[in-house]
């Protein structure tokens, strides 16, 4: 599997480790960056991995910054990318199997390595149902369309 991973610079360490973990368990992992501590901008990251996951360049994306929360909004801006916020494994299930979510954001400041390893796996596990849950995320798509359309319209005069 194809994981695209992107951090801040406050998300930094714990996508290193995280990176570590997917290549151990034999996931091809492209790096979107930042590849240090020094202070940069999340929805840099953000826009790299949602973007790469919605072209089907990734089949999963994987992001972390402080909270998560930014990233997450700011994934959530790319069509296609539907990104969700690990709080526990239950919820990213959850997440998965209702939402089919495919972009994983975690908060470094309130997570450890090990939970984060542990709501990575469940995520990458996790199938989406499909079913009733199906109709829902193709509404998200509907929304999308309808936002896409409006902005290829031409001002009126």
């Amino acid at each position: 599997m194809k994981i695209a991973i992107g951090a801040d610079h406050a998300g930094f360490l714990l996508k290193e480790s995280l990176k570590q973990e997917l290549v151990k368990q034999g996931h091809v992992v492209d790096d979107r960056g930042t590849n240090s501590q020094d202070s940069c901008d999340y929805p840099d990251f953000a826009s790299a991995v949602a973007h790469e996951v919605a072209s089907g360049g990734a089949d999963y994306g994987v992001l972390v910054c402080m909270t998560g929360t930014g990233m997450v909004i700011a994934a959530n801006k790319v069509d296609g990318a539907r990104a969700v916020w690990g709080a526990n494994p239950d919820e990213v299930r959850l997440s998965r199997a209702h939402n089919n979510a495919n972009v994983l954001a975690l908060g470094s400041k309130y997570t450890s390595v090990e939970a984060a390893t542990a709501m990575l796996d469940t995520f990458l596990r996790t199938s989406f149902e499909g079913g009733r849950h199906e109709r829902r995320v193709n509404k998200i798509g509907a929304i999308e369309n309808e936002n896409r359309a409006k902005e290829n319209q031409e001002p009126n005069s």
